[in-house]
């Protein structure tokens, strides 16, 4: 029966494990309680049996019986000493069996920690599940324009995944439902620059051949993914509001970016042209500088654009930059 899931926000592989963990979790806890019970229990026998022994012990010495009577309160306490021997044997094993419990429940707290951590990274998760079955999974990513559809095969011996028998993976394919006659051009660049780390990846292929490593290549993919998206939302704001920064216009050629400034204030026109990658903006941006009218040099916008650090809004923040010291008159006449 196909499963899908359906969820408000994202719904993610790691909560599952998460989940999944915290479960094994509760039912140690519960068998941990259930130790504790029956340790109290026997502690408190144990008592009794060592009180009902010395109670022995001290009528022996207040009152002398005779010999077959000596002889019976012997058997009676060596009985008595029997069960505590016995007791005492099982007390120890059932600690032990509660300290090795003790060491699972911390370490499961551990492992639950660290899947924790990877759901928190996973915040910025671009991918949806829209369903998973025995034969195949389907996630979409970028307001579902891409679509990933990984095909299982057989099951593999080993440790389950979601509660069933882990499968391997015979393919992997990733497709565009961008419609490109009618998408902006911000829209064309996000998906290429995607597809080109794709396309980067082979490996995945070799590399992603069970269940079991789906979660740790959607990691890998979704803060490309995330910083292509936010790119292609910079674009578009820039597009609206570049006017404020005298950004004039903004051509989107393949995986090239023009920026045009012009400003009457400071007598500079010139573009730049930025080769745009799906690193973006973890590496700089490669750039070409085309001056068409005024005295600002090259070397000049170089060093403004090379004083912008790597950082989110890493496009905004230089054409603001540009924007602060080369456009508003302030340099020339300051």
């Amino acid at each position: 029966v196909t499963k899908v899931f359906t969820h408000q926000g994202k719904v993610t592989l790691y909560s599952k494990l998460v989940q999944s963990a915290q479960n094994e979790r509760e039912k140690l806890q519960i068998r941990i309680d259930e130790m504790d019970n029956i340790l109290k229990k026997i502690n408190n026998c144990l008592s009794e049996v060592e009180i009902e022994t010395k109670n022995l012990e001290d009528e022996e010495k207040d009152n002398p019986v005779e010999e077959w009577d000596s002889e019976m309160r012997a058997a009676e306490k060596g009985n008595f000493l029997n069960y505590l021997k016995i007791f005492k044997k099982f007390f120890k094993k059932l600690e032990v069996q509660k300290e090795q419990t003790l060491t699972q429940i911390d370490f499961m707290q551990k492992q639950t920690n660290r899947t924790e951590e990877l759901l928190n990274q996973l915040s910025l998760s671009e991918w949806d599940v829209i369903e998973w079955t025995d034969d195949q999974a389907v996630f979409t990513f970028v307001y579902d324009t891409i679509e990933l559809i990984i095909t299982f095969g057989e099951p593999v011996v080993g440790l389950p995944f979601l509660d069933k028998a882990h499968r391997k993976i015979t393919d992997l394919n990733f497709q565009s439902l961008l419609d490109e006659d009618k998408a902006p051009t911000s829209s064309l660049l996000v998906h290429k620059l995607i597809f080109q780390y794709i396309e980067e990846q082979e490996s995945w292929k070799k590399k992603c051949t069970t269940q079991h490593q789906v979660p740790k290549m959607l990691q890998e993919l979704s803060p490309i993914v995330n910083n292509c998206r936010l790119l292609g939302e910079e674009i578009e704001f820039l597009k609206k509001w570049g006017p404020n920064y005298n950004l004039m216009d903004i051509d989107v050629n393949n995986t090239e970016l023009k920026l045009l400034f012009s400003s009457s204030v400071a007598f500079a026109k010139f573009a730049v042209t930025l080769s745009l990658s799906a690193h973006y903006p973890l590496v700089p941006l490669p750039f070409t500088i085309q001056n068409h009218l005024g005295n600002t040099s090259q070397d000049e916008i170089a060093a403004v654009i090379y004083k912008v650090p790597l950082a989110d809004n890493y496009l905004k923040n230089i054409v603001k930059q540009i924007y602060q010291d080369l456009l508003q008159g302030c340099h020339f006449y300051c």
